[in-house]
């Protein structure tokens, strides 16, 4: 089994989130006696954003066991058509592209998601299962 995992879980963790952070580190050892555990480029450049350097996000990344899954053209036509909808729909723009991109790479190229935005996935991505470590 493939899990997807989404920056805020990731997030928690490797800042020792007081509040999210032991859910989290439980739901990924759950996610990884599954099997694989990755993260689109998206979620790796909002993650690496938090460490002094691309080192050592990747030193952390890989203690966690997270492995680098890239977007595929097919899953970047399904964010960019849920992204479509959103807006016509009257989104806003505080949903931008990437959280498109995310849902979209989970749905087609993994089994699952592992994340707190439960309700924004849920709305837009119907048959992505769905993990939030805080249920």
């Amino acid at each position: 089994m493939i899990t997807a995992v989404d920056t805020n879980v990731l997030i928690d963790v490797l800042g020792a989130n007081a509040t999210f952070g032991p859910v989290c580190s439980r739901a990924i050892r759950r996610c990884l006696g599954d099997g694989a555990l990755v993260a689109c480029e998206i979620v790796w450049a909002e993650t690496t954003a938090n460490f002094v350097s691309g080192e050592a996000a990747r030193t952390a990344l890989g203690r966690l066991r997270v492995e680098f899954s890239a977007v595929e053209l097919a899953s970047a036509a399904a964010a960019g058509e849920s992204w479509r909808r959103y807006r016509q729909a009257g989104g806003s723009r505080q949903r931008a592209a990437p959280d498109f991109f995310i849902g979209a790479h989970a749905l087609r190229q993994a089994d699952r998601l592992l994340t707190r935005d439960r309700g924004f996935y849920r709305g837009y991505f119907d048959n992505l299962e769905i993990l939030d470590p805080t249920a």
